[in-house]
């Protein structure tokens, strides 16, 4: 009895541990599964063994061993890179072999990639000791090599880690990635002139091979060549249009418009007629959006720039508030636009190269990758420019002043010519021109005559005798004024007695004017008529300096001699009649 419950119970309990067993290495597969690699019960049994020149057991070691293979022309052994799940057994060698050496012309056309780029973990969890990227130290067992397009579509290719049965996992070219080399192939893979040229001169040749070494150099030249053409063409095409804006808007253009149409050749000649290594491709994409770029920019540019010189000339060639105070809004506007044109293309032309390059993944400039330390960097070397750039911007917007205002800066009557990213140009009444900083120009203040409107008040200062009669000298300023064609408003004509000392008093005349420049004008010729007419006609009114003999009091009238008073006076005394 004691027997039989005792083998019940070791029955049971061998039979808990059997199940605990396989639960834990189910559980174990299922997390490997998930999180380390793919288990395959099958894996290219059609190619057999692998050499011993093929390593997969990181991302690295495969795409190094699959690009020497290509390179030694080994295509059946570079197949092992290949995971050939979707192609049947007995076509794997054959068909493999073909789909290395394709995925090897796309490598070496559609993306400039190098295995030491690639990961050397056989986890390939990515390093960073930074901590900048948030998937750090987590295995994977997918990567991405690169991302091509092909009409219109993208297309990944991408690394998967495998696992066979007992054997170490491997790292090979995913069955999806696969299924799409023949369609990229087509689009990435060697141009009929290419296939036309002797085998000699596909050897590589350092990082090109040595048919491109030759075609590179004639290439720059035909387009070279090309561009002159476009330029005399554009050119004659200028002398054919009357004279005007439009001519001087189309020969500032003709470099830019021949950059633009050779970019766009060039671009076509490689997606269609030539294909060059995916190095000197890349190198070529990337200067051709920077010229496309360019030379748009600099379309806006001149465009802005033609505006802005008819602008000019409707001022009558000079920048000055007497013009419309839309106009001279407008024309602000444009050196804003102008402004922004420059710093969203440079902007984008930088961000976009930056991104093709991959600046600061090849150069290890790690530190440079976090945006804090990249914007104190730039804040330190460049503060005073981007404080000057802020700062005219802060002008286009709030426009507390505007090109053609007239501004007393720092003692200078001048007029704003034009506000640039850096600096104002103040053109002095003497023609004289003022190269302010525009952060040094916000900082001081500064007297803008023209905020409201273009009318200055002037005025007129004469002195004059005790005795000149006020009267007579308001009538003849009122006839001088209203006949002058600039004073604006006679109704606020007006002359008061402003200051008396002793025998002298101070007269000024008052009057508005439709411009402070041609003010200082009409200020000038209404002296020279009021003193014209004091001299012609009351010479007397002239201050007269009096020089007192003796301060006896002749008033008292007892026994006081009669002193004599001598006025010395600019004009000869009179003779007696006797």
């Amino acid at each position: 009895m004691r027997r039989s419950i005792w083998r019940v119970v070791m029955t049971l309990g061998m039979s808990s541990c059997l199940l605990l067993g396989i639960a834990q290495a189910q559980a174990q597969t299922e997390g490997e599964s998930d999180g380390l690699w793919f288990n395959v019960d099958t894996l290219n049994e059609g190619l057999g063994e692998p050499p011993e020149e093929v390593s997969r057991s990181t991302p690295r070691e495969a795409i190094r061993s699959f690009l020497t293979l290509t390179d030694q022309e080994e295509y059946a052994d570079a197949a092992h890179i290949l995971n050939l799940a979707d192609i049947d057994a007995v076509d794997q060698r054959e068909r493999g072999a073909e789909l290395a050496r394709q995925l090897a012309e796309v490598f070496k056309r559609g993306d400039w990639l190098t295995a030491s780029s690639l990961s050397s973990r056989q986890d390939a969890a990515i390093e960073s000791t930074a901590g900048e990227n948030p998937l750090a130290g987590q295995p994977r067992r997918d990567i991405e090599l690169t991302a091509l397009e092909s009409g219109g579509e993208a297309y990944d290719i991408r690394m998967g880690r495998y696992s066979l049965e007992d054997d170490e996992p491997v790292w090979l070219i995913m069955p999806e990635s696969v299924a799409s080399i023949s369609t990229l192939y087509d689009a990435y893979g060697p141009s009929w002139f290419e296939q036309q040229l002797p085998e000699r001169l596909k050897v590589s040749l350092g990082p090109l091979m040595v048919w491109e070494w030759i075609a590179i150099p004639l290439f720059l030249l035909l387009i070279a060549t090309l561009g002159w053409i476009i330029i005399k063409i554009v050119e004659f095409l200028a002398h054919l249009l009357p004279s005007g804006g439009i001519t001087i808007f189309v020969m500032r253009i003709k470099l830019p418009v021949s950059l633009l149409v050779i970019a766009f050749i060039t671009r076509t000649m490689l997606d269609y007629v030539v294909s060059f290594s995916a190095m000197a491709t890349t190198t070529f994409r990337v200067l051709l959006v920077m010229i496309i770029a360019w030379s748009l920019g600099s379309i806006a540019l001149r465009l802005v720039d033609t505006i802005m010189l008819n602008m000019a000339r409707k001022l009558v060639g000079e920048i000055d508030d007497t013009k419309s105070r839309d106009e001279r809004r407008f024309l602000t506007s444009l050196y804003a636009a102008r402004r922004a044109i420059i710093l969203f293309t440079v902007v984008g032309v930088s961000l976009y190269v930056l991104g093709q390059i991959q600046l600061f993944e090849t150069l290890g400039l790690s530190i440079l990758a976090s945006a804090s330390v990249l914007a104190v960097l730039v804040g330190i070397a460049g503060q005073a420019v981007l404080g000057n750039i802020l700062s005219s911007f802060q002008l286009s917007l709030a426009k507390p002043i505007r090109v053609g205002d007239l501004v007393m800066f720092e003692g200078h009557w001048s007029y704003v010519e034009g506000i640039f990213y850096t600096y104002i140009r103040l053109r002095v009444w003497d023609e004289r021109r003022l190269i302010v900083p525009v952060t040094y120009f916000v900082s001081k203040p500064f007297e803008n005559l023209s905020v409201k409107s273009s009318k200055l008040y002037r005025y007129v200062e004469l002195t004059l005798h005790i005795s000149a009669n006020i009267n007579t000298l308001r009538k003849k300023f009122m006839e001088y004024a209203e006949q002058q064609e600039h004073v604006v408003e006679n109704h606020r004509l007006m002359c008061a007695v402003t200051a008396q000392n002793g025998s002298q008093q101070t007269l000024t005349c008052y009057f508005v004017t439709a411009e402070p420049l041609l003010g200082w004008y009409t200020e000038v010729e209404l002296r020279e008529k009021m003193l014209t007419f004091i001299r012609d006609h009351h010479p007397e009114w002239w201050p007269r300096d009096i020089m007192v003999m003796s301060h006896d009091d002749i008033a008292k009238g007892e026994g006081a001699k009669m002193q004599k008073t001598i006025m010395a006076t600019s004009e000869p005394k009179p003779k007696s009649d006797d």
